[in-house]
């Protein structure tokens, strides 16, 4: 009987599908999932949404819930984490700061000066987690789907020796974005897709073993296409490969969308993809969801908590069947650069292709980026470097330094400025930074 830890378990949304998928495995369907988060009221939720999925598909599962860490690990076969270190409250001083300053963020998860805040308070918990791992279940896999995902993938392949790889929707949502723009079926399509995380390229996309790039570049010129993803496709025409993760998300990544008002204007606003360009788009959203969430959920389990049965497209419920026994299983994993991609720096974390089955996560050589794509990867990977260093030795300049090299804050700001934002930054931070003895720069 295998059992599973959900870490974050609050975070509902994620652990109802990522239940419900594990669930649907013969080898699966009798596990025990103990459910641990912090807040007695969201875990609550959860527990109830899991025992509505087990009663309604007649598992022979069992479910526990637990505030204590420690209880929830002990002896799980794999780890699911889906963690958010300090809340929405202090995490919108992430993107209201350095706006302040100049500096318009759409996201905030990720990279730049929002991103690498967000990994200075949240790779402490994770190590942390990573102990007890560690100690109450060494031989388990973590699966994080916590953001900054490179960040704090680095973070822990370097400081512990728990076995994990960081998992996230966008290789195979967009692979599925573009099999639709060019007509083709999911069975007709087959890639190879590397770089780091939200950061990926597709270096092969092929329809029945062809070359899909032409018909994807006759698509991307179709004006009701082209505006879905503007970023996306700007970077793609003028790269030549089709990168991961939303316009949204990648606009905060390099120096030519959003280091004006006017190219703001131009490539951000008119997205209709789920991720609009505006400024703090997700944060609103989260402090929307903040307000709104209890009734939300109250209102779903007044209607019966309606919820499909059927296997949903995470990642994880298949990699936890594969290294327990069952079958193999392919997917894009952030694992330490094992000379997978020799133009990108030795051990950084890296999303490449990686097989997991019984003798676990098997990641699988790349080759070379193409020069271009590698150029902008190992900005970015400079930069998670000097930030993962940071929250390691608690080093309030190699934050500045991190944060003085990131593409867009670089693009709008001196460097005294962006010494004079970090150290705001630093200071408001202070409370969830205990790694740091000081913070002054």
């Amino acid at each position: 009987m295998a059992r599973v830890a959900f870490i974050g378990a609050g975070s509902l949304g994620f652990t109802r599908g990522l239940v419900r998928d594990l669930l649907t495995f013969p080898l699966l369907r009798d596990a025990t999932i103990a459910l641990m988060d912090i807040d007695e009221e969201r875990l609550d939720f959860a527990h109830r949404a899991v025992k509505s999925i087990i009663e309604r598909g007649n598992y022979p599962a069992k479910v526990e819930a637990t505030l204590d860490r420690k209880e929830a690990l002990k002896g799980a076969d794999a780890v699911v984490c889906t963690i958010l270190a300090g809340g929405v409250q202090i995490w919108r001083h992430d993107i209201e700061i350095p706006k302040k300053y100049g500096v318009d963020t759409n996201v905030g998860d990720t990279r730049g000066p929002s991103g690498v805040f967000r990994a200075l308070r949240t790779i402490p918990v994770m190590l942390e987690i990573c102990r007890d791992i560690e100690k109450y279940c060494p031989d388990a896999l973590l699966l994080n789907y916590t953001n900054p995902m490179a960040m704090l993938c680095r973070a822990m392949q370097r400081a512990t020796k728990v076995k994990l790889s960081g998992l996230c929707h966008s290789v195979q949502g967009t692979a599925h974005m573009l099999a639709n723009w060019i007509g083709a079926r999911m069975d007709e399509i087959t890639y190879v897709c590397a770089g780091i995380n939200h950061q990926a390229w597709f270096v092969e996309f092929k329809r029945n073993g062809k070359d899909a790039y032409p018909a994807i570049r006759k698509a991307v010129a179709k004006k009701s296409i082209y505006q879905q993803e503007l970023v996306r496709n700007e970077m793609f025409l003028h790269l030549g490969y089709y990168v991961t993760e939303s316009s949204g998300h990648n606009s905060e990544y390099n120096w030519w969308f959003r280091k004006r008002p006017d190219l703001i204007k131009k490539y951000c606003l008119g997205s209709t993809n789920w991720n609009p360009g505006e400024y703090a788009y997700i944060l609103k959203e989260y402090l929307r969801r903040e307000k709104t969430w209890k009734k939300e959920v109250k209102e779903w389990f007044d209607k019966g908590a309606p919820f499909s049965l059927e296997r949903g497209g995470e990642y994880a419920a298949c990699i936890i069947n594969a290294i327990l026994g069952g079958e193999p299983y392919e997917f894009n994993g952030n694992v330490p650069n094992t000379g997978l991609i020799p133009n990108l720096p030795m051990n950084a974390c890296v999303e490449v292709p990686v097989l997991a089955n019984k003798r676990g996560l098997n990641p699988m050589y790349v080759g070379p980026l193409p020069p271009q794509c590698a150029a902008l990867n190992n900005v970015s990977i400079a930069v998670e470097e000097m930030a993962v260093e940071a929250a390691l030795t608690g080093d309030p300049v190699m934050v500045f330094h991190s944060i003085a090299y990131d593409p867009l804050t670089a693009a709008v700001l001196s460097l005294a400025e962006i010494k004079k934002m970090v150290q705001e930054m630093l200071r408001k931070n202070k409370p969830y930074l205990p790694q740091f003895k000081k913070i002054e720069i």
